[in-house]
């Protein structure tokens, strides 16, 4: 699936070394003021090349608005967004045409369709995700007229939970030809009650499953996660009071439908898989072979996936709102009499 959402629809298209990436969102509210400058700043937050703790790989990631906005507004119609590649080295990966990288998704694709891109993992690749950042900027930026912010942050590296010490985790992991993975934190603000379908459209489903559709990513903890298997009831349920609740271990979701509190998710991602330590695989025969990944990649991708988590989230919760907005003029005084 290449698709994503109900009522704000977005589909991503591209490789990483194809002629360009980028997303067409369906769905958009009319009228809402959009232009590149509104869409680039979250583009810049996960390109490449921006220090030496991230791939060298320079993308400058400048959006195209092909369509869908006039006279810097939107216009309800499909919203076509372009990001062209502009330095692919395709030659990097030459040497493992015949090869299956560990922890990539090189064999399973294979498996799946009898035939991959070997270039960077074509659709697989990480760089697919700033399709995805473009359009959660513009879901972003309808959020914002209904007062609802996400933010992300890095709370761990390697294991490490002290902020000063991120940087060393991962250059040290880095000079040895390794990489480390990392926590992840969101926390989405402002979002109303009532948000969410039971039962196989539960807002924490969708949350979970479009964040788990992160490459890398590898598990989620929404409110007190796994530390509600360690809880009794009485210190887990989130106590009542006029007004909201004394407690949010929930996350902000009760029976999967938004209660007014604030969201808490946390996202578990994996070391980078391509290395440039030695490793055992097999090539397309199915004969053993030593690989050396090497080329051009981020030590540890969890400092660049925080805007993507940002960028899937922002897209659910506007999906769900704009769900949640078809049933309100049935709860008008009156309406129930239609």
């Amino acid at each position: 699936m290449n698709t994503l959402g109900r009522s704000f629809r977005v589909t991503t298209f591209g490789e990483s070394h194809g002629a360009a990436i980028g997303a067409v969102i369906d769905g958009c509210p009319p009228g809402v003021q959009l232009s590149v400058e509104d869409i680039q700043p979250f583009l810049d937050r996960r390109k490449p090349g921006t220090s030496d703790l991230v791939t060298p790989r320079r993308e400058s990631d400048l959006v195209e608005i092909l369509s869908g906005v006039f006279q810097g507004k939107t216009t309800g119609t499909p919203i076509g967004l372009i990001i062209r590649n502009q330095s692919a080295r395709s030659s990097d990966y030459e040497h493992l045409r015949d090869l299956f990288r560990p922890g990539h998704a090189d064999r399973t694709y294979f498996e799946k369709y009898g035939i991959r891109d070997h270039r960077g993992g074509g659709r697989s690749s990480g760089r697919e995700t700033a399709g995805r950042v473009a359009a959660g900027a513009v879901a972003a930026i309808c959020l914002k007229r209904r007062n609802i912010s996400i933010v992300g942050k890095i709370v761990e590296i390697h294991g490490n939970s002290d902020p000063v010490m991120f940087e060393q985790e991962i250059r040290e992991a880095r000079d040895r030809g390794d990489s480390v993975g990392g926590i992840i934190s969101l926390t989405i603000t402002g979002c109303p009650s009532g948000l969410g379908d039971p039962v196989f459209g539960k807002l924490d489903g969708l949350l979970a499953g479009a964040l788990m559709g992160i490459g890398g990513v590898k598990g989620i903890e929404i409110g007190a996660g796994y530390a509600a298997a360690r809880m009794f009831g009485s210190e887990h349920n989130d106590p009542m009071i006029p007004g909201g609740y004394l407690s949010n271990n929930a996350g902000g979701i009760l029976g999967g439908i938004s209660n007014g509190q604030d969201i808490s998710i946390k996202l578990a991602v994996k070391p980078t898989p391509s290395i440039c330590t030695p490793q055992s695989t097999i090539d397309l025969e199915g004969n053993p072979r030593t690989i050396v990944v090497g080329g051009r990649h981020d030590p540890c991708i969890a400092l660049r996936i925080v805007p993507v988590a940002e960028a899937m989230a922002a897209l659910v919760i506007l999906d769900t709102l704009l769900e949640q907005d078809k049933y309100a003029a049935w709860r008008e005084p009156g309406s129930q009499e239609l």
